[in-house]
């Protein structure tokens, strides 16, 4: 596909979409305003590719169907697994949240983080961020929206804005779900606090979850910033999910090496469960405050770089 643009001495540019000419790869080939090209009457770059618009489009995609699906079915899988058990007691090395797992609606829903925090929420959230640039890569449509022309920073930040609201909304309909799976199932009753005993009325223990969920939810935006640097670095969207679950994955690792001492302090995911000192008769709020911190820092570096990388990306080589 040829670029028309006239070059400024009369003639039309040869240059293709992605490779303008002159050999800097990764710009696009069709003329900004305020450079002296033409303009189509009525364009705005603020207007282009709005955020219902996309939401439209990766609400319609399979793998937005399957994550959801798989989260919303999930709660209620974990109550047919404590069903067949029989609720029979925990021993000594049971963890409490697992131990009062069928103890309500409320106990569920915090052994469902306990259960789902480690990979499979960090599996959903790969795939928003991960999938959202590098399908347009691989289904070569990337191009013609760059053509439409919608500026590179304002499709990244589209994509992005809609990845992350998907990424929230699955990561807030597990536990959701998990609290009516255990309603039904288990009926209502106080949060009980593992190891003490010491029992949270409705609201108490409704307002310490909205915490886990709120601080769970910035620990996996170190995910969304890996997925979305590997998204607008490859065009296989399989590679960029993979690419970001595998990173957790190995710093879960090193995290297990204690010899590493202080400096496994500088993980993210060194701090992905300091969120269980919620549920402690005294919170303790250090923990969560440095975890905190970290993930927002690593999510603030990688979307940089991920923006900084698709801005001189040649997007059909």
């Amino acid at each position: 596909m040829t670029d028309l643009a006239d070059d400024g001495a009369g003639r039309p540019s040869d240059g293709i979409i992605g490779q303008p000419p002159g050999g800097r790869s990764g710009r696009e080939a069709v003329p900004a305003a305020g450079r002296g090209a033409p303009v189509a009457p009525g364009y705005s770059p603020g207007h282009t590719l709005p955020l219902a618009v996309e939401a439209i489009r990766q609400l319609r995609r399979r793998r937005t169907l399957i994550a959801f699906g798989l989260l919303l079915v999930l709660p209620w899988i974990l109550v047919g697994a404590f069903e067949l058990s029989g609720n029979g007691p925990a021993d000594s090395q049971t963890p409490g949240l697992v131990a009062d797992a069928t103890f309500g609606g409320l106990n569920f829903a915090g052994f469902a983080f306990f259960a789902s925090a480690g990979f499979l929420l960090v599996v959903a959230v790969a795939l928003f961020c991960g999938d959202t640039v590098a399908t347009e890569a691989s289904w070569a449509s990337l191009r013609y929206l760059l053509a439409a022309p919608v500026p590179r920073a304002r499709l990244l930040r589209q994509k992005l804005i809609v990845a992350l609201i998907y990424s929230s909304v699955a990561v807030a309909s597990l536990p959701i779900m998990a609290l009516l799976a255990g309603t039904v199932a288990f009926g209502w009753h106080p949060l009980k606090l593992p190891g003490s005993g010491v029992e949270l009325g409705t609201g108490a223990a409704l307002g310490r979850l909205a915490i886990v969920l709120g601080y769970v939810l910035i620990t996996e935006l170190v995910v969304a910033g890996l997925a979305f640097l590997f998204s607008v670095s490859t065009d296989s969207p399989l590679g960029a999910v993979g690419g970001a679950v595998g990173i957790v994955i190995v710093s879960n690792i090193l995290d297990a090496v204690t010899a590493l001492g202080h400096w496994r302090r500088l993980l993210p995911t060194h701090w992905q469960f300091s969120w269980l000192n919620l549920l402690q008769p005294q919170i303790s709020w250090t923990a969560m405050i440095e975890g905190a911190s970290v993930s927002f820092c690593y999510a603030v570096l990688l979307i940089a770089l991920a923006f900084r990388r698709f801005r001189g990306k040649d997007i059909v080589s």
